[in-house]
């Protein structure tokens, strides 16, 4: 039986003793026959997984029958948290799979990983084929979910036309997929085979970039201090900015800090979202963007939608002060504050003027509680 590739830590500390491979067989088993109580559905579907790996036979068997016979409540709950596990969603994806509805949230919860979208789309139904076409992003950032759906007899013409036509207009054209070639022709009314566009791609400005970086660290410095540096910055930029939307994704998803940060503030949203959502992206990154006034409003969304995000206390507090992140979101976070930082956005003139009033009625209503104490005392 192969390991569990997840960390035990990922589960709630109560349910340790039912997934943890040195407890009794007994506690396991009752995890597997899903018989805990009061624990919440996504925690149980982890832990089914969990158990799904367990090297008693018995307990595994279980686990898995567990899952697969989930009454609709629980799993809808569970497939809706975007908290869920990509590797657990890649293993529901399995147990689900006569159950379209379940196969559904899996497909749109943006936790789901590209490839588990990908292998779903080899066998989608028209229903499914349809609302994996619709996420663009994951389209132009991971190429074979589009060669799954182009391969997938089973989708309707009118979405794979549609969805190759898209990625074509924004830079992808596979010439050994006929669905894309004749994709490319209806758009740009020419045959891609002929003479294949030449186009830098991110993988390419990555290797090249680095190697740049490789040899300026052998050499000594020239010019005046900054100069040099200023000058790689500036042709990035501008390589950056000839690419087209389809690398620009590929380049914000697995590039570096540098590449993130020009294509943050591309006009495209799909480029933003894909530099935001980026598995690298750091708490640094997020706490810039989150004091930034010219950030796009679709960034700043994923970011205080985002729970990880808003458990930071400086990123939570920077968004409270950010006038582009809606006044009712910014309310509910701002009375979570400690209460040094709501006295000082009481005093702090450069917060919208509603959270302004908002801190001083707090702390109004705070003395006044405390004067009544005081009082009764």
């Amino acid at each position: 039986m192969a390991a569990c590739p997840l960390p035990l830590e990922v589960l709630p500390k109560p349910l340790h003793k039912h997934a943890d491979r040195a407890s009794p067989a007994a506690l396991r088993l009752m995890g597997a026959k899903a018989l805990v109580p009061a624990v919440a559905a996504l925690d149980l579907v982890t832990l089914l997984f969990f158990l799904s790996f367990d090297e008693d036979p018995a307990i595994h068997e279980t686990a898995v029958k567990t899952a697969e016979g989930l009454p609709d409540r629980i799993y809808g709950a569970a497939l809706r948290s975007d908290d869920l596990e990509g590797a657990v969603l890649d293993w529901l994806a399995d147990r689900l799979a006569s159950k379209e509805p379940a196969l559904e949230l899996i497909l749109l919860n943006q936790a789901t990983s590209d490839e588990t979208v990908a292998r779903l789309a080899q066998g989608a139904s028209q229903r499914l084929a349809e609302i994996i076409r619709q996420n663009e992003l994951r389209l132009l950032r991971y190429e074979p979910i589009v060669r799954a759906l182009c391969g997938n007899a089973s989708v309707l013409a009118s979405t794979i036309d549609g969805a190759c036509d898209f990625c074509v207009r924004n830079g992808m054209t596979l010439l050994d997929v006929p669905q894309l070639v004749e994709a490319h022709k209806r758009v740009y009314g020419v045959d891609p085979t002929v003479k294949p566009v030449e186009q830098e791609t991110a993988a390419q400005l990555l290797a090249e970039y680095h190697a740049e970086l490789a040899a300026d660290a052998n050499e000594a410095p020239r010019g005046p201090e900054g100069v040099e540096e200023a000058q790689k910055k500036l042709n990035m930029t501008q390589r950056v900015l000839r690419m087209s939307v389809s690398e620009k994704i590929k380049l914000a998803t697995r590039g570096n800090k540098e590449a993130r940060t020009i294509l943050l503030r591309d006009s495209n949203k799909l480029v933003c979202m894909a530099a935001v959502t980026s598995p690298r992206m750091t708490d640094g990154e997020v706490l810039s963007l989150s004091n930034s006034r010219t950030v796009n409003a679709d960034v700043l969304r994923f970011i205080y939608s985002t729970r990880d995000y808003i458990k930071v206390y400086a990123i939570k507090s920077a968004l409270v002060k950010n006038p582009k992140v809606p006044l009712p979101t910014s309310l509910k976070m701002m009375f979570t504050l400690q209460e040094k930082d709501i006295r000082d956005l009481s005093r702090d003139r450069n917060v919208p003027q509603t959270i302004q009033a908002q801190a001083k009625a707090w702390l109004m209503k705070k003395e006044q509680a405390a004067k009544v104490n005081m009082d009764k005392k």
